[in-house]
């Protein structure tokens, strides 16, 4: 049968039929995948952010999917691309098409005995205030199936757990220099503030001079936690030792100490939202002044799992929506 067709007493020979692309190579997952985030953002600059790219990679993608379709996607205005119905046509199919992908993808992983539709994610404590929910709803708009974990802990125990494998990520205060094993994604600054009972009258402005609060008493998270140690290094350089009066391991204990006139403390600007009535709440004084860098880490070696991929995503949105909303909005 070798390329032989026999019609009655005669023979045909076929070659080898050259194999047939029915879509162009230049059309990629990943480029349709810029294509979607490039339609989400608005700008090829806020595209290029939520993918952890460079705006001269997008705008390639782009012009590389336009040559592979044959067909204009988008109109050059200035230095804006504005999308045509072209564009939203494909958007449209490619929403599909990397969707079928995954459940593919997935069904393979099962099947080579890989699958894991789990994901275990860290947090301290005061992040559930506002950032974990929108990061939980933007993954669950992508990832529908994926079950998450949700683990709470100081800043040094979520660390271990990271690389104790319990946990696939985690929301912390980023350390200031990035270790070796570790792959970390910024995500927002927030400034330390001074919280005092509503009752307290050591300051009639809104700035508080930290280095003349020193007979104050203090309520304070546990060191393992990254405000708590922040806390001492803020009042170590006001010149004094403070009068800690108690110590507790969650940051809504302690918001409820200072509401209840235990003491004074420093607490991040993002714990307001809960506490705003309760407490009152002062900037420092510049040279008393402290912002905690909070993000997402990962282990460098699980950084390109399916899950952590999809974390990291959502992670970039939510930056970008952050950026758009204000310093505070953390």
């Amino acid at each position: 049968m070798s390329g032989l067709l026999h019609t009655g007493g005669l023979s045909a020979v076929f070659l080898p039929t050259p194999t047939m692309f029915l879509i162009d190579e230049k059309i990629t997952v990943r480029r349709l995948e810029v294509l979607l985030a490039f339609l989400e953002a608005g700008t090829i600059a806020r595209a290029a952010e939520q993918l952890g790219t460079s705006a001269v990679s997008v705008h390639r993608a782009l012009k590389s999917l336009e040559e592979g379709l044959r067909c204009p996607l988008f109109l050059q205005e200035g230095r804006h691309l504005v999308p045509q119905e072209s564009a939203r046509e494909l958007a449209e199919a490619a929403k599909e098409t990397i969707r079928t992908l995954q459940h593919g993808i997935d069904a393979a992983r099962e099947a080579g005995g890989y699958s894991s539709d789990q994901l275990r994610i860290g947090s301290m404590y005061s992040l559930t205030i506002r950032l974990v929910p929108r990061l939980l709803v933007e993954l669950k708009v992508h990832q529908p199936a994926m079950q998450i974990d949700l683990v709470l802990d100081s800043n040094e125990k979520l660390l271990q757990k990271l690389r104790g494998g319990h946990i696939d990520a985690a929301l912390i205060e980023l350390p200031q220099e990035q270790p070796d094993d570790l792959e970390v994604l910024p995500i927002f600054d927030d400034e330390l503030m001074f919280a005092a009972p509503m009752d307290w009258q050591g300051s009639d402005s809104s700035v508080v001079d930290l280095e003349r609060c020193s007979k104050e008493r203090f309520v304070s998270l546990t060191d393992d936690f990254a405000t708590g140690r922040d806390m001492q290094r803020m009042l170590a350089k006001a010149g004094f030792d403070a009068d800690i009066v108690m110590r507790t391991g969650d940051i809504f204990s302690l918001m409820s100490l200072v509401s209840g006139g235990v003491g004074c403390s420093l607490l991040p600007a993002r714990a307001k939202e809960v506490f705003s009535d309760k407490i009152q709440w002062f900037s420092l004084e510049p040279p008393y002044r402290h912002s905690q860098r909070i993000g997402l880490v990962c282990m460098k070696s699980r950084e390109r799992s399916p899950n952590v991929l999809s974390l990291l995503r959502a992670c970039r949105i939510v930056r970008t929506q952050l950026e758009k909303e204000g310093p505070t909005s953390g």
